[in-house]
């Protein structure tokens, strides 16, 4: 059966969650949002386009930065309202320069911060 970005559920927006995660250690890098063509993108050209809400335009990760997403693996979940994007990540996810930006933990009521970034 052929895959149909349409038959993806989009808010109000028109976005979807997409959560970027390595393939090998299971560890979430980073969340961001797509749009339909976002999608097309992805699957066309194998490196990994978001949509940014805030500058109303796609960013292919890494396209400045140089620390670039590898798509490996694009799954859809069960209500098909949010996306798992299995990459390969060169350099940090996060725009702090840490491997993800899941980075800070609350633990016994207060921030903890788990990694430095990377140098």
């Amino acid at each position: 059966m052929a895959f149909d970005p349409q038959s993806l559920r989009f808010d109000a927006q028109g976005l979807i969650p997409a959560i970027a995660q390595d393939p090998e250690t299971g560890e979430v890098l980073m969340m961001a949002w797509m749009n339909e063509e976002a999608v097309r993108r992805t699957l066309e050209t194998g490196k990994v386009t978001y949509w940014s809400r805030s500058r109303k335009s796609f960013w292919v990760k890494g396209e400045s930065s140089g620390h670039t997403q590898k798509l490996i693996d694009l799954r859809v979940d069960c209500d098909r309202d949010c996306l798992l994007v299995m990459v390969e990540q060169i350099g940090p996810a996060c725009h702090t320069n840490r491997r993800s930006c899941f980075f800070t933990a609350i633990r016994n009521d207060a921030e903890v911060i788990l990694t430095d970034p990377m140098e």
